[in-house]
């Protein structure tokens, strides 16, 4: 059965963020996805994962980290600390929350969110017990990437040559379990044909095993 995402609004201070949370029953974690520059919760990509982790049994939320107002400025959009502080407080939010009090938590980040969601993950006794990174910046995180605990995978397109070569580097920086995952033929976007697919199958992998403690 497919599980639609209902929109919801959270406040954070004086911020409040629009997103979209879908809860399938007898879910086994929650997935939070941390959205790059120049995109929202609205992501057709990000939506598109998010319909597949709901389908393997996962919660998901996808949530605007900036408000309208505030991506007007373009510094506030690789403000890497303050993406990943509300990114936190979205985590907090969550743990909070009845429909999702209960559930392990991982993140899922694209382009420069996945810098925040490393940097979030990397607190002393963060909740984060999976992060997945899709065409991300993982270089982003600078130093906090080797304070990351929770298992880590990275994909990259295999012509997105210049991620790719800061995916090397990032991952070289962490200290937890982590996987670098290369697929052929895709782009910075992940737009060829079947590409996506693939980004599904290997986040749906990762966090069913890493959240679940399911073997797929």
């Amino acid at each position: 059965m497919t599980v639609v995402a209902d929109s919801i609004e959270i406040d954070i201070g004086p911020q409040r963020l629009k997103g979209l949370l879908g809860v399938p029953d007898d879910a086994t974690g929650l997935v939070i996805f941390a959205h790059g520059s120049g995109s929202g919760h609205l992501s057709p990509r990000n939506n598109r994962v998010a319909a597949a982790l709901r389908e393997a049994g996962l919660a998901t939320l996808l949530l605007d980290l900036l408000t309208p107002e505030e991506e007007l400025d373009r510094a506030n959009v690789f403000d890497i600390s303050l993406l990943a502080s509300r990114l936190s407080f979205a985590t907090d939010w969550a743990i909070a929350a009845g429909e999702t009090a209960h559930l392990p938590i991982g993140y899922f980040g694209a382009s420069t969110g996945a810098g925040a969601a490393l940097v979030a993950a990397a607190v002393p006794r963060s909740p984060i017990r999976a992060i997945v990174s899709r065409g991300g910046r993982a270089d982003l995180a600078g130093d906090a990437l080797a304070h990351v605990t929770a298992p880590t995978l990275l994909i990259v397109g295999s012509r997105d040559r210049q991620v790719i070569q800061l995916n090397h580097m990032a991952y070289d920086r962490l200290t937890g379990p982590k996987e670098l995952v290369i697929i052929e033929g895709a782009g910075h976007l992940f737009e060829e044909p079947g590409t996506l697919e693939e980004v599904e199958r290997q986040a749906a992998r990762w966090f069913r095993y890493h959240l679940a403690g399911e073997e797929v």
